[in-house]
């Protein structure tokens, strides 16, 4: 059997007449920035979120961007982040001239670890961003707290985890702003790259709208020098097409994680583990093994397709030697880069496959 470590074809196949409906619709208007379509789907995806405002942008990375950049975060500021975590959380800080600074996730969740961000705190931090990785929200309550405490922004990275909640609060309604990313393999994704910032303040959403249009609050008038960084027409429909089954998506793919979780029985896997505070949308599905590579070789014989998030740290990545980081620096991190191995992981996975993964995890020695 062959297993995919994604597709797109139940989710698709399901939606097809939307989705086509949604491109025609589209093109039938030819409007394509900045209409009805991305208006539409910024008021849903508020709703959505439990937050006063969205701000459709171009990607993910812009999303976070954006909302450093307007609330002043730039040059000689320091932004508290995650040292587990795709790069792209780091880039958004480096991109408005401050700089990421560290922080050691928990070995059981991935997540930053609240525990020890205020060691992390000088007098030039300006906010925290904390990361709800592969779907998990992290640990909210000391994270504001700290940021309470010490007069921090608190800018959500929420690009893997649509819908997630934590203590029953959906994950994007904490912050001063969150970002989110709909990459094609999110579990709301767009055919292509796309993106929105939530917000509860009309000030900072106002701000993000223009930075993200040239700077411009109204046609050739430029108040900020910004970026051209806006949610296109069509990805706009396709995303409104696709967000009323979000839920649906989300608990496919709890049913398929608690079945990876009760069936997985091997003493070389470590498996994720679940804080009562979480539900999460399992975006990925992460495992640890001391024998990683080993274990994704018996996996991919069996043609069950893995991926690794992340196989190099940030602060090993040649972009951020400057940091001045050498390995050991932090160890969980360089741990979890070392041990992790992501299933397959996507709406509409069958029985079968789903046991085929789990039969060919337990079956390794």
């Amino acid at each position: 059997m062959k297993v995919p470590f994604v597709t797109f074809g139940p989710l698709q196949q399901e939606l097809d007449s939307e989705l086509r409906g949604a491109f025609e619709r589209v093109y039938d208007r030819s409007w394509y920035i900045e209409g009805v379509e991305d208006e539409a789907f910024e008021k849903a995806f508020a709703k959505y979120c439990h937050t006063d405002y969205c701000v459709g942008v171009g990607n993910g990375l812009d999303s976070l961007m954006l909302a450093l950049k307007a609330l002043g975060v730039g040059e000689g500021d320091e932004v508290i982040v995650p040292s587990n975590t795709y790069i792209a959380t780091a880039l958004a800080v480096t991109y408005v001239g401050a700089k990421p600074v560290f922080v050691e996730p928990d070995i059981n969740t991935f997540n930053i670890d609240p525990n020890r961000i205020e060691a992390a705190v000088t007098e030039k931090t300006k906010a925290i961003m904390p990361v709800h990785l592969y779907g998990q929200a992290c640990d909210m309550d000391p994270i504001m707290e700290i940021a309470r405490k010490h007069g921090l922004y608190v800018v959500e990275d929420c690009a893997q985890a649509h819908g997630a909640t934590y203590k029953g609060r959906v994950i994007g309604s904490f912050g001063d702003a969150a970002g989110f990313s709909f990459y094609p393999g999110k579990n709301l994704g767009a055919l292509g790259d796309a993106g929105a910032t939530t917000t509860n303040s009309k000030e900072l959403a106002d701000k993000i709208r223009a930075l993200g249009n040239y700077g411009s609050d109204y046609k050739y008038h430029h108040i900020y020098q910004g970026n051209n960084s806006r949610l296109d027409e069509l990805q706009a429909a396709f995303l409104a097409a696709k967000l009323p089954h979000l839920e649906k998506v989300n608990e496919n793919r709890r049913a398929t994680a608690d079945k990876y979780l009760s069936g997985i029985n091997n003493p070389e896997v470590i498996l994720p583990v679940v804080p009562d505070y979480a539900v999460p949308v399992w975006h990925i599905f992460g495992i640890r093994c001391k024998r990683r590579d080993e274990l994704e070789k018996h996996l991919n014989d069996l043609g069950i397709s893995t991926n690794k998030h992340y196989p190099i740290p940030m602060h090993l990545q040649g972009c951020y030697s400057d940091l001045g980081y050498s390995e050991g620096d932090f160890p969980i991190a360089e741990e979890i880069s070392k041990t992790e191995l992501s299933l397959p992981m996507y709406y509409g996975m069958t029985d079968e496959e789903i046991q085929y993964v789990i039969d060919g995890i337990n079956s390794f020695k």
